[in-house]
């Protein structure tokens, strides 16, 4: 989160100079609205209220006097009963004086999904409400039960609960070593080593004295706002080795991540290299990210500089703040996107291959659109089922004071979707998937599901200081053909994290991996939904499980839900409903 002292009026014209001169440098434009092929019959609806997720998100003060009040607001998809349906947690924050008189008068939420587009709030049975002052939540199988477990950053101790098998979770943090004291951010597993168990990078923010905070009296475009977190000390990240005993070690330094600390937000796990080991890309707050490169013996490179993603394209920090991995070209190679500050543009970076990534971010259409806004939880995801994937962005200003101030800013902002035109290039279709996306609020997590199992892609959204959202995808389904497929390994971390999945028709070929922690202090469903186009059927399935062994389907059927434990036969799913 950037602080800035010019006036209002130099800011503005910066704003509107810096992507037109970017653009006559790269003699870039976007494509020509006569060029995106509308998504016919597709909308999304804003359900939360019908779906009664009755949750409201508190976090601090209406005006945002102190920084850790700007940032809580995770999200994850968790299938915590397995009956095939992905149930709904919501992080929630705190007030400031209860902070100050450390107890907690509000609690994060677990939502079970009634098979009919409706939930229950089972938060009180099932154990998972909250201690702390929440931040980002994610789900990973870490005990290989073959059940999802649930890790919660916090601004204070974190928490990880384990899942009993009977729709309850039992609080084992204190035994397994990771309730990481710092204000952390967002979190993801990983089985880095190859042991066969799911490992943990907890990102951390700034070291934050609640009982002595800094005076809101820095300045953002002339307007009194609060500051951080430049000046401010950086927490250091870390990461926990499973020691496959309920237990973790930190290992930070042993595996090479012992780096200079620096404002962490978002963390996701992939394979970009394609050298099977899982890699770890970092977006940090107004200073370098990081990537670091799996070595393959245990250990990790720190290369974002040299790979070409630790800054923008002309060579400057962004604040960086939520991240998502696509192959969007179906070149074989992960690709890189990253949600960033107001007053800059969210990033696109394109995998050329041999470590090295492109700034694509106005080539490919994406950073104009985002300049104004300020984004949070964003994801690839196919929501017309064309066999391309697309970008959702959740914004949301951190300064309630800009709606004071004639500065073209709001601090409740609308979402953003690019659709992805198959050609490198992506268009602004926000407008025409209906008015519920372009309605403003503060929005930060952002997770996708397939929450009504009907063949197309759901958004959960958590938004700041108010009500959650809900983005029913209706029509999705009938646009185009799809396949969605859930992971068991036999062998290596049971949640299959890391399988990696590549799915061929005719004239596309997808590829996506198993993750656990995504977006922006939140976690998706980890069931992979892949939009098939007109294509009736598959014409390949391969699988690259944790363990590196492969597996090969021909002909697979579209429009299913299919199950497939490792060395087994696909097996058609069919939910039950109510």
């Amino acid at each position: 989160m950037l602080n800035v002292t010019a006036s209002w009026r130099v800011a503005l014209l910066v704003i509107l100079a810096i992507p037109l001169a970017a653009m006559a440098f790269q003699n870039r434009k976007p494509p020509a609205k006569s060029a995106v092929r509308k998504p016919l019959g597709i909308r999304f609806s804003g359900i939360a209220v019908q779906a009664k997720l009755d949750f409201k998100h508190v976090s601090g003060s209406l005006e945002k006097k102190y920084l850790p009040e700007t940032f809580s607001g995770g999200v994850a998809w968790i299938d915590y009963n397995l009956d095939n349906w992905p149930d709904l947690y919501l992080v929630n924050g705190s007030s400031w004086e209860d902070l100050l008189a450390g107890k907690r008068t509000v609690s994060n939420a677990l939502f079970q999904n009634n098979r009919d587009g409706t939930f229950t709030n089972v938060t009180q049975r099932a154990g998972v409400a909250g201690n702390y002052w929440g931040m980002g939540a994610t789900v990973a199988d870490y005990d290989n039960d073959g059940w999802p477990d649930l890790y919660v950053c916090n601004y204070g101790p974190n928490q990880l609960y384990r899942n009993n098998h009977d729709e309850t979770f039992s609080d084992v943090t204190e035994k397994a070593r990771v309730g990481d004291p710092h204000w952390s951010s967002s979190a993801g597993f990983a089985d880095y080593d190859g042991d066969g168990w799911l490992d943990l990078y907890v990102a951390n923010y700034v070291d934050f004295n609640h009982q002595n905070p800094p005076a809101p009296d820095c300045q953002y475009r002339g307007i009194k706002v609060h500051c951080g977190p430049k000046g401010m000390v950086a927490a250091p990240d870390v990461l926990y080795h499973n020691n496959g005993d309920g237990t973790f070690t930190d290992v930070t330094r042993e595996a090479g991540m012992a780096v200079l600390p620096a404002y962490g937000l978002g963390v996701l796990w992939g394979d970009y290299d394609n050298d099977g080991d899982p890699d770890l890309y970092v977006a940090n707050d107004s200073v370098a990210n990081f990537l670091f490169e799996n070595q393959g013996n245990g250990t990790f490179r720190e290369i974002a500089v040299i790979a070409g993603v630790a800054y923008n394209e002309d060579g400057q920090p962004q604040a960086g703040m939520g991240v998502a991995m696509g192959d969007y070209d179906h070149d074989g190679f992960f690709d890189y996107f990253q949600t960033n500050f107001s007053g800059d543009y969210n990033s696109l970076r394109r995998n050329l291959g041999k470590g090295v990534f492109r700034d694509v971010s106005y080539s490919s259409g994406v950073a104009l659109p985002s300049w104004q806004l300020l984004g949070w939880g964003t994801g690839f995801f196919d929501y017309d089922n064309d066999g391309w994937e697309d970008l959702f962005v959740a914004n949301g200003h951190v300064y309630p004071q800009v709606d004071q101030h004639p500065i073209d800013m709001t601090f409740a902002e609308p979402k953003l979707v690019h659709r992805n035109l198959g050609n490198g290039k992506f268009a602004d279709v926000t407008a025409q998937l209906g008015s519920t996306l372009t309605s403003p609020w503060s929005s930060r997590g952002a997770a996708f599901a397939d929450f009504d199992n009907d063949g197309d892609v759901d958004v959960a959204v958590n938004n700041l200081g108010t009500r959650p959202s809900l983005f029913l995808n209706e029509g999705g389904h009938r646009s185009g053909n799809w396949l969605l497929l859930d992971l068991l390994s036999k062998t290596g971390n049971r949640g299959a994290t890391g399988a990696r999945v590549t799915v061929e028709t005719e004239k596309t070929r997808q590829m996506q991996e198993v993750t656990a922690g995504n977006s922006y202090q939140s976690s998706n469903d980890s069931r992979l939904h892949f939009g098939l186009g007109t294509n009736s059927t598959a014409k390949s399935v391969v699988i690259r499980w944790p363990d590196k062994q492969l597996q090969r389907f021909d002909g697979v059927a579209a429009n299913r839900i299919y199950f497939l434990k490792q060395g087994e036969q696909l097996a058609v799913t069919e939910p039950k409903r109510n």
